[in-house]
């Protein structure tokens, strides 16, 4: 490749793409600035979040519905979709119900497996358990992850049947349906999904020791990394249902 075309300008469109990202990012970010206000206040008015994690873990049910309206810009951006703000709420209105009952199925065992490991830890054995236990830890916010970028889908991504109309989201018995291939997937894919743990706990951290910076600014980019790889992970169940 020569210095002459190192130099050249790049294309309109590139621009365009790159401003669209930009601005979708920013947006993103006050959208669940917004949808997440509570769990910000606490954070912000708590000391010791850490000492106080049933109630955060209670309170983290704000961000099931605001990751998937998050999710669903993130799938809206290469469609050029005008308006941002629209479409995330579109996206958590559609998605709200089953990302609810999602997340808190993922909050109450991952709660459980934490508790557990840090009393198996304590025992002169239970070193040996701690891997089961991360590794579960694990596969939960994976599975949980799944689910929700399925269910922020525009159209809605249920093997076997559509989702209902105008809705987005899916039936309680298909939602459960969509538990067994999701963890499958993300069994068989295992090392993108601890990738995509630590960018949450990244996510996580972050929002923990700066709540507002964090949120407005680097939670969506973060976020659209683990969204794009959930989606790698994911294709075989998107493709068959574009198909269909």
């Amino acid at each position: 490749m020569s210095a002459r075309s190192l130099l050249r300008p790049a294309r309109q469109g590139t621009y365009e793409k790159v401003f669209a990202a930009a601005y979708t990012c920013l947006a993103t970010n006050a959208m669940l600035a917004v949808a997440c206000a509570p769990l910000l206040a606490a954070l912000a008015l708590v000391r010791d979040p850490l000492a106080s994690w049933p109630f955060f873990a209670a309170l983290s049910l704000v961000c099931a519905p605001a990751l998937a309206g998050a999710f669903r810009c993130f799938a809206a951006l290469g469609s050029g979709s005008p308006s941002v703000v629209r479409t995330f709420w579109a996206g958590y209105r559609s998605a709200a119900r089953p990302a609810l009952a999602v997340w808190a199925a993922g909050a109450a065992a991952v709660s459980v497996l934490v508790v557990d490991g840090a009393v198996v830890a304590r025992t002169a054995w239970g070193p040996a358990l701690v891997p089961f236990f991360a590794t579960a830890v694990v596969l939960v916010v994976a599975t949980v992850v799944a689910l929700i970028a399925l269910l922020a889908e525009p159209g809605g991504c249920v093997p076997g049947g559509s989702a209902r109309p105008g809705r987005g989201g899916a039936e309680p018995a298909r939602l459960r349906a969509l538990v067994r291939p999701c963890l499958y997937l993300v069994v068989r894919r295992w090392y993108l999904a601890a990738a995509n743990t630590v960018v949450l706990a990244l996510a996580v951290g972050v929002v923990l020791a700066r709540p507002v910076p964090g949120l407005l600014l680097a939670c969506a980019p973060l976020l659209y990394a683990v969204w794009a790889t959930t989606r790698f992970v994911l294709a075989p169940m998107t493709s068959r249902d574009a198909t269909t």
